[in-house]
Parts: C-alpha cells; structure tokens; sequence
C-alpha cells in the first residue's frame, strides 16, 4: 500500500479519529494492530519475515540482558573476593558470551536479508565466473520478492539490538510493543530508521489530542503530498523518457536526465519522510528528521551528514567505529606503521574502514553492480577531498573571494552537480552505459534543444514546466527560510488564520496541480524498494 493509495488516505484519517477517541492505554495496541494491516496489504506472506525479525530479537535480546545482570549479580557477591584482574576476565568472559548470542542474531536476521536481496545477485555472479572457464553448467539463481522496507525494519531493529547488547538502555519487556517499534507503518515505506530510545517514549505514551501539534502534523502530511504527487511525479514521465532510450538522449539530454532526477529523487523521498514525520506529529510521536537542506551542502561529506541523516548515522554508529577499532583493523594499523610508516599507518585504517562502509552501503541500495559502483565513487571523492584539505585551506587562504556567499553559492551547485552525475548509475543501472552517458555531456553539445521546441517533447507541457519551476523555487525559499526555524511554527506563531489558510492552499495544490488522469499514475516511492 502506498501513501498516495486512496485507501491509505482514508484509512489514515479514520486512525486518526480513533486514535484519539479510544483510552489512553490502548492507543498503542491501535498502532499496532494498523502497522500489522498495513503490513499485510504488501503481501500477507511478507508477515512472516517481520515476525522473525521481532520475535528473535525479542528473545535474544533479553536473554542478553538477564546474562548481564547475572554478571553484575557475581561480580557484586565476589567483590571482595576477587581482585581486579579476576574481574576484569570474568566480565571480558561474560560479554563474550552476550557477543555470541548478537552474532546469531545479527547472522539470523541479516543472513535473511542477504538471500532474499541479494541471492540472485550472487548466484549470478558465480555463473558468470564458472562460464570464464568454459563451463556450461550453472547453479540455480533463487527468486525471491523483496519485502517492502525489509531494509529499513532490519537495520532499526538490529540497531535496537547493539544498543541493548551495550547496554544503553534495557531492552523491552513487552513483545507486542516491540513489535510495534519493529513495524510501525509510517517508516515502513522508506524510513527513516529510528532509534528505541527517541521513538519508544512518544509510541507507547498514547498522547493525547492537541490542536496545534495536529495543526503543523497534518501541514507536514499535506507538504510531503506536494512534493511527491505536484512535483516527483509530474516530472517522472520526462526521466523515464530520456533513460529508457539511451541511444537517443544523449549529450545535453543526458545532463537534463540528470538534473530532472535529482529533482524526482529529492520531492519523491523527502515528499515521503514529511508524510511520515507528519503522522508522527499527529499523534505525538516525535519521528527523527531525514534532511537538512542538503543542496546547500559545500562538498560531498556535508551533503551525506544532510541526506538520509539517519542511514548515514546508523552506519556510522554501528559499522564505521566497530570496524576502525576492530582488533584486524588494530593489527594492520600496527603493521603499516611499521612497514609504510607512520603516515599511512594513521591513515590507512581509516581508509579501509570507509571504503567498507561505502561498499555496504551501495550494496544496501540494491543488489546490482550500479549501487558498488555508486558507493565506491563517493567513498574515494571523499577519502581525495579529505586529503587535500590543507590545499583547500592554503587556497582559500589567499583568495579572499572564496569566503563571499557568491563562492559558497558556487560550492553549493557543484556539489549538487557532482551528486546528480553519480545519481546517474542510478538511473541507467549499466555501469558501462553510465559513463557513456557521462562522457557524451562533453562530447556532443546538442545545447540547441533549449529552444528548437525539443523539450516540449518529453512529456512535459509548458504548463507542466511552469508548475516544477515554481515548485523548485517554493522549495529553494521555504529552506532559505527554513534556516531560522520551522516555517509552519512562525507562521502558526504570527496568525492562525493566515495558517489555517495555508493549510486549505496545500489541499487545493494536491488536488488542483497533482500529477493525475491520462498519463500520469502515482508511483510507488522511490525508495519503498529498498
């Protein structure tokens, strides 16, 4: 089922009335019972794969839990028993024994994971080897249909897990609850991954009704709406165009494909985290933001602390630092510093540990050698950039131009540009084909389509180009101005009534300039498939 399904649209607002109609006390069993059926419209059978999820988690982590109270229950009754170094091991043994029992857990659930998502892909690949040396013969490629957001609910999930296991805070005793946390329907779809502690407070508080707070969330609902059905996909009919014949669209079509997904991508994901945020708002579960202006970004590292925040924070927080200070990672800092020197010993195991990330993060994109690629090419412009920042310094040093807003506005384009091209395996999903296409933007200026009538021909109307060119500016004022705070808050501070008014103008907007009838279909959201 998808946000932009009638049937969710209506489903939604009849939640909402009982949400609040219904005690306290049971409001979260109603958010439960809503995620489940939620679920369930995806694929009934889908079920299955969500409940391992919850409920090897559920048991695992507080079986953790218990083994670390036994362990500070020993370590309190042989206190003075035992000196230091005896209770140093003996927790060192303990943890050890709780490490176990997350492997499994993490072995379980994203063994799972890997061959629904990623069994075809391998399998593949092994028969594309075997036929390097004249072998014939090939191994069965598995086909399995993805479970929508599997992604998402695995990567919250064993995120819930870690944090248990280093005990950040004690795991829950509830499964119904948990379950909740695991499948609570409006991150399904694309996120984002939210941690237990920031969501388990407002998800099993069953707040109650406050007019304001449901006043900005159904604003937020109607911004996500905007985006996704004014804006994402008025301009999906020109993307699938001019990808879908390469031979044709090429040179400044290609750079066009460009600039028009980036477009799509950016009102298509963020449209669906506001509708998401949004219904957190109503119902007063605070839901983490997901972007923060990341076209304002001056290079590619500040753009991934600004796109998909939470993903990039996951990563961080649960492969980066363990990986860095793994004791394989320790060996071969050692070992570099004294065969290649302290210089590369400091930096190598960084560099390593990047590129791991990244590499998982293409293949958490998909299962295709477009996302590795994609992954590995903004891990190594960010390993480069990173080392030539004391040139970037020395430069700036003695150009005094490049601290004006005009340089900062340059950085900002160019970052957004080097973004969209590597958004380009994205959208042709060939690696071969991609560079190719890359390559004829330098190579065949056919710049003559901006006024010989060819974009008229891709279709979009003028009128469809008047709508994206004021969308793309409402977009561009609302994060100007959306530097200094919530616009919805210091409109709703300075007048309700003009709030009030804009909350029927973004109604009117869907309604009016939304992307229906003959020829347009509201699509599924870019990044359900993940």
């Amino acid at each position: 089922m998808l946000f932009t399904d009638s049937l969710f649209i209506f489903g939604l607002i009849l939640l909402f009335f009982v949400y609040f109609l219904i005690p306290q006390k049971y409001r979260w069993m109603l958010l439960l019972g809503a995620s489940i059926a939620f679920y369930a419209y995806s694929g009934v059978f889908n079920l299955i794969y969500i409940a391992v999820t919850a409920l090897s988690t559920f048991l695992i982590t507080r079986r953790m839990e218990k083994m670390a109270e036994a362990a500070k229950e020993s370590v309190s009754a042989h206190k003075s028993e035992w000196s230091r170094d005896e209770k140093k091991a003996f927790k060192e043994h303990e943890k050890k024994k709780r490490r176990r029992w997350l492997a499994l857990l993490l072995i379980l659930n994203f063994g799972m994971l890997a061959v629904i998502k990623y069994g075809a892909f391998t399998m593949n690949n092994v028969n594309t080897i075997i036929g390097w040396f004249g072998n014939r013969g090939t191994l069965p490629v598995p086909d399995f249909l993805l479970p929508m957001g599997i992604s998402f609910y695995l990567f919250q999930t064993m995120g819930y897990a870690i944090d248990v296991y280093r005990e950040k805070y004690p795991c829950e005793k509830n499964f119904a609850k948990l379950a909740l946390f695991v499948s609570f329907f409006p991150q399904l779809v694309q996120g984002p991954i939210s941690r237990y502690d920031d969501l388990a407070k407002g998800l099993y508080a069953g707040n109650g009704f406050e007019a304001e707070r449901v006043h900005l969330g159904v604003q937020r609902i109607l911004w996500g709406y905007c985006k996704k059905v004014v804006l994402a996909d008025r301009i999906l009919p020109a993307v699938t165009l001019l990808i879908s014949d390469p031979e044709q669209y090429q040179g400044m079509y290609a750079l066009l494909g460009m600039l028009y997904y980036t477009l799509q991508l950016y009102a298509d994901f963020t449209g669906g985290i506001d509708i998401t945020i949004g219904i957190g708002q109503v119902l007063g579960i605070p839901i983490a933001e997901n972007f923060q202006r990341p076209f304002f970004s001056k290079n590619i590292t500040e753009y991934w602390r600004r796109w998909h925040i939470t993903l990039g924070t996951w990563f961080k927080d649960y492969l980066f630092y363990p990986v860095s200070v793994a004791q394989p990672m320790l060996k071969l800092s050692k070992w570099s510093r004294d065969k290649l020197g302290k210089n590369i010993g400091k930096y190598l195991p960084v560099y390593v540990s990047t590129l791991a990330v990244w590499f998982v993060t293409g293949l958490w994109h998909g299962a295709a050698w477009n996302f590795i690629v994609w992954g590995m090419l903004n891990a190594v412009i960010i390993l480069i950039s990173e080392r030539l920042t004391g040139l970037y310094g020395k430069f700036h040093a003695k150009c005094g131009w490049s601290n004006t807003r005009a340089y900062d506005g340059f950085m900002a384009i160019r970052t957004t540009l080097m973004m969209g091209c590597l958004r380009m395996f994205d959208c042709y999903r060939d690696v071969p084909l991609t560079f190719r296409m890359f390559g004829t933007m330098f190579t065949k200026w056919n710049v003559q389509i901006f006024w010989d009538g060819s974009l008229m021909k891709l279709n979009l109307s003028l009128a469809d180009y008047g709508v994206l060119l004021t969308g793309v500016l409402v977009l561009f004022t609302a994060s100007m101005i959306g530097r200094k705070g919530s616009v919805r808050k210091r409109i709703l501070g300075r007048s309700r009534v003009l709030s009030c008014c804009m909350t029927v103008a973004l109604v009117l907007i869907v309604l009016i300039f939304g992307a229906y009838g003959i020829g347009y279909d509201s699509s599924q959201f870019i990044y359900n498939q993940f």
